[in-house]
């Protein structure tokens, strides 16, 4: 399945080189929300909370009653989450707030958070930078890798997003293998970002059991949808 971007910066739609570099930047909300209004699902991300440069709150809110959301970015908390979800967001992606400073999974925090909102509703954000877990905006790392986290919980989600930071926005390719591997961890949905440029490749992420975001490759219409 394809699951189309939406990334929020500044009041617009972005599209960043690796989470650090702006690439594009649009204004026509109407115009994108046609496009992905079918879709059974579109992934939402508050770039400005996840950097803790401010946020997007009210923009987010909007759009998750507009479209089938999974929003995250800068959701540290239940209050929050619940805030996402009332809005009309479908799930909420907690990435940093399942890991600590010193290297460990929060595993109490997702419990906390899957017992208050529900598990069916939670997808845990994986993203790696190196082959470490990032966080904070993808500013910082810890001292995990997807290997040790997504075991610890797998019990907290629905689905695990896995980005790889590296190829973010570079519409490389995304490394097959590495969806493979992760797709051995665990039996929740699996979905993977970054730098997936054409259909086939969706295919084949597809046919071993992982779904795939696309931005960069969409909102160039180098992969038309």
């Amino acid at each position: 399945m394809l699951i189309p971007s939406i990334d929020l910066m500044g009041g617009r739609i972005v599209q960043l080189v690796q989470g650090e570099k702006l690439r594009l930047a649009f204004d026509d909300f109407e115009y994108w929300f046609e496009k992905f209004s079918k879709f059974p699902l579109v992934q939402l991300i508050d770039l400005d909370a996840a950097m803790r440069q401010g946020d997007n709150s009210a923009l987010v809110e909007q759009i998750a009653k507009r479209l089938p959301c999974q929003a995250g970015g800068g959701i540290h908390s239940i209050e929050r989450a619940r805030q996402v979800l009332d809005a009309g967001a479908k799930r909420v992606i907690i990435g940093s707030a399942f890991f600590s400073p010193e290297g460990a999974v929060n595993t109490a925090f997702a419990a906390e958070m899957a017992e208050s909102v529900g598990a069916e509703r939670v997808v845990a954000g994986i993203d790696t930078k190196n082959g470490r877990i990032a966080v904070k905006g993808w500013k910082a790392q810890v001292e995990l890798t997807p290997d040790d986290a997504i075991p610890q919980l797998d019990t907290y989600a629905a689905a695990f997003l896995y980005t790889h930071v590296d190829g973010e926005g570079m519409m490389q390719g995304f490394p097959t293998e590495t969806a493979a591997r992760l797709r051995k961890l665990t039996k929740r949905q699996l979905i993977v970002a970054g730098g997936i440029r054409s259909q086939q490749e969706v295919d084949a992420l597809d046919a071993i059991g992982a779904d795939a975001v696309v931005g960069m490759a969409v909102y160039t219409e180098l992969l038309a949808v």
